[in-house]
């Protein structure tokens, strides 16, 4: 099983688990509205370019709802479990889907979990972390591009990735999928330390992360 596959499989447990109207951090979302996203951009390719694009987040959020009316929430999971259909990018081209959706299905899944209470870390296997960092070290100009100060995310185990190249500037440490999340906007939720002067890491905090 890909790590992709496990992380789906997880997070339809969690989601199955919880129901409905349970909060994930996604802002002015419960689990129902979580799991409509995943169909949509699994199996509506055309509206998903709205997820991307600020001009057609309209027709997005449209036909999320329209699903979320089409489907139940049981239905909705279901069709999340199940993973891609074969005639899309994901299911037609191999490797695709491990590419796409290790890092989404990881992001959500911890979306929900960390909006629940009482949560923790989880401990992931060694490869899904090194697959993390990896793609922070060519993805972290892209994540953190928006960041008002300069970044540079260190693994705990002391190598660097230069996020975003400005000063002032904050070094932010963590484990590779601690640092995912921070770079994805879940700053709030992260386990990371900061180094850098107090407004710098304060306005990092605020800002507006991620794709």
């Amino acid at each position: 099983m890909t790590y992709a596959r496990a992380e789906r499989a997880a997070l339809c447990d969690l989601l199955d688990n919880l129901g409905p109207g349970a909060p994930t951090l996604c802002e002015g979302w419960a689990t129902e509205d979580l799991a409509a996203h995943l169909v949509l951009r699994e199996r509506r390719l055309t509206a998903a370019a709205g997820i991307a694009l600020p001009l057609l987040a309209g027709h997005t959020r449209t036909v999320q709802e329209q699903l979320k009316r089409d489907h139940s929430y049981p239905e909705l999971v279901r069709l999340v479990r199940q993973g891609p259909p074969r005639w899309t990018p994901y299911g037609l081209i191999p490797g695709v889907d491990a590419a796409v959706n290790t890092i989404e299905l990881f992001v959500h899944h911890e979306d929900v979990r960390r909006a629940q209470p009482d949560w923790e870390p989880r401990p992931l296997p060694e490869g899904l972390e090194e697959l993390f960092w990896r793609r922070l070290r060519r993805g972290a100009p892209l994540f953190l591009r928006r960041s008002p100060v300069g970044v540079v995310l260190r693994h705990t185990g002391g190598a660097k990735a230069a996020g975003k190249k400005a000063e002032p500037a904050v070094v932010v440490t963590g484990t590779p999928s601690e640092l995912l999340l921070f770079s994805f906007g879940r700053q709030e939720h992260a386990r990371v330390g900061y180094d850098g002067d107090e407004e710098s890491v304060e306005r990092l905090r605020e800002a507006h992360l991620g794709v």
